[in-house]
């Protein structure tokens, strides 16, 4: 049985408002882990909402999750990672008066911003 998840519709507004331009994938989470929102460059990786992000590439990419750390403490968290030989940065940020929601990004997945190449799908490379 799917697990349905009752948001605003202006969360959701919010969010595609804030991040569609956003270069890199970015989602909005349920504390489920399920994926509420993708904004552009996370469709373009085939993300979508209704799917839980722990399904997505390998579970050896999920080991450094802070999505409850995130929740737990109210607070943005972040970690730099390494993976394929580039480095970047993820981050999972709180919704403001929704303590069940997050969104969760990273900087320098999709793109090298020192030489502006970009990895065309970089979850087919940690599957």
């Amino acid at each position: 049985m799917e697990e349905k998840i009752d948001v605003p519709q202006s969360v959701i507004e919010a969010f595609h408002l804030m991040w569609d331009e956003f270069p890199e994938p970015a989602q909005l989470h349920h504390k489920s882990k399920m994926i509420l929102a993708v904004n552009k460059a996370s469709a373009t990786l085939g993300m979508q909402p209704g799917i839980f992000c722990y399904k997505l590439g390998s579970p050896e990419s999920h080991k450094g999750c802070l999505a409850g750390k995130c929740l737990q403490e109210g607070r943005a968290q972040y970690v730099c990672a390494s993976m394929g030989g580039r480095e970047f940065v993820g981050f999972w940020q709180p919704v403001a008066g929704h303590p069940d929601l997050y969104v969760h990004y990273n900087v320098g997945f999709t793109l090298n911003y020192k030489t502006g190449e970009r990895i065309l799908n970089p979850l087919q490379q940690i599957s």
